[in-house]
């Protein structure tokens, strides 16, 4: 793997943590979705966001997609060693119900050596997990939600802006899907 020292540190960012992408790379890890009670839904009506699984987990899985990508495409983040400790706590509080804590290669866009980064994996005991749904259902479901973070429309929509700003073969065939249906209800809804 790359040169990176024991001292540095390198998170794996996906979801909201790819909307703020400094470092265009891929990794390999698979998407699916959970609700979210503390950002964007409530208990009474969560949200959807999105976890990475295993693929193997994936497989067991009934999907209204053909086949899941053999990649994951997200920003890796080097911390600097004086924040280590709090970006780990600040995660390990956000990310707590339901994930398992990996380190992965991730192979940065540009060809250079793989790095070994951190990153947060969903569980099958994660309680908001809830698999694979009809798509249409799913769009009007996101199109509705609400949390403490936001609209649950604006988290997907800027997962597909930042999905595409990444790199042309970046895209995400579910999250492309689900935009262009949330688009369509708000453009119906005006």
């Amino acid at each position: 793997m790359g040169d990176n020292s024991a001292s540095e540190f390198w998170l794996y960012g996906y979801g909201l943590l790819l909307q703020t992408n400094e470092f265009l790379a891929t990794s390999q890890a698979m998407f699916a979705g959970s609700g979210s009670e503390d950002h964007r839904g409530t208990p009474e009506a969560p949200g959807r966001v999105v976890t990475l699984i295993e693929r193997s987990y994936w497989e067991e899985l009934t999907d209204h997609h053909d086949s899941a990508p053999e990649k994951v495409w997200g920003v890796a983040y080097r911390i600097k060693p004086d924040k280590v400790a709090e970006v780990k706590d600040y995660l390990d509080i956000r990310e707590i119900n339901g994930y398992s804590i990996h380190y992965t290669p991730f192979q940065p866009a540009d060809g250079s050596a793989p790095i070994r980064t951190l990153v947060y994996i969903g569980t099958p005991e994660n309680a908001q997990f809830v698999g694979p749904q009809d798509p249409q259902k799913l769009a009007e479901h996101i199109s509705k939600s609400q949390g403490p973070s936001g609209l649950n429309k604006d988290y997907l929509l800027g997962l597909d802006a930042a999905l595409e700003e990444l790199s042309p073969e970046s895209g995400d065939e579910h999250i492309a899907d689900l935009a262009r249906r949330v688009r369509a209800l708000e453009h119906i809804a005006k």
